[in-house]
């Protein structure tokens, strides 16, 4: 479950053209474990789209983010929160029990982030050994890719992405990024 501050969208009173207009509700947190790739993308996804998102890396194990992420949340400031993070060694059942009991979402991907990178451009269903074989992947349709990334680059893909990652079974390679960015999207 996640926690949420507000149901529904408020309406503005003030109306364009006869018309009442929606106010976006308040941020989204987001902590991640990756330094580079995940907030640049959220952060370029929440410029385009105008959500309102909080972008918080931190280095440590899913268990510890989903902590964090608590610690950091304020139902003042913000209307839902969000862990983003990679299989790894992690023993992500405890990171998925820790974000139920926390009211986090938890979004996992397997093996790593740029998966979900990768499903804006092809439909892989292939095992990814390792995050570097991943970025190698990646690679072959952003050449050069190092970790940083510009946002422009995936986002006519976001759709196309998001049907991908459902369709993927439990295991290596699935994500489930494409929850927190429908979120966003309709944020």
């Amino acid at each position: 479950m996640i926690v949420a501050k507000r149901d529904k969208k408020r309406e503005n009173t003030q109306s364009r053209g006869g018309r009442r207009c929606e106010l976006r509700p308040g941020h989204v947190l987001i902590v991640t474990g990756g330094r580079c790739t995940e907030p640049a993308y959220f952060n370029g996804l929440a410029r385009v789209h105008r959500a309102r998102v909080k972008v918080r890396q931190k280095t440590d194990s899913p268990e510890k983010l989903v902590r964090y992420a608590k610690s950091i949340f304020t139902e003042d400031e913000y209307d839902s929160m969000w862990c983003v993070v990679d299989v790894d060694e992690f023993d992500i059942e405890a990171a998925r029990a820790e974000a139920d009991r926390q009211g986090v979402g938890l979004v996992v991907s397997d093996p790593c982030f740029e998966l979900w990178l990768v499903l804006h451009f092809a439909d892989h269903r292939g095992h990814i050994d390792s995050g570097k074989a991943a970025c190698k992947l990646l690679a072959k349709h952003l050449p050069g890719y190092d970790k940083k990334l510009d946002y422009a680059a995936f986002d006519d893909r976001v759709e196309v992405a998001i049907k991908r990652a459902k369709e993927l079974p439990a295991g290596n390679p699935s994500t489930d990024v494409w929850r927190l960015v429908e979120v966003l999207l309709r944020h």
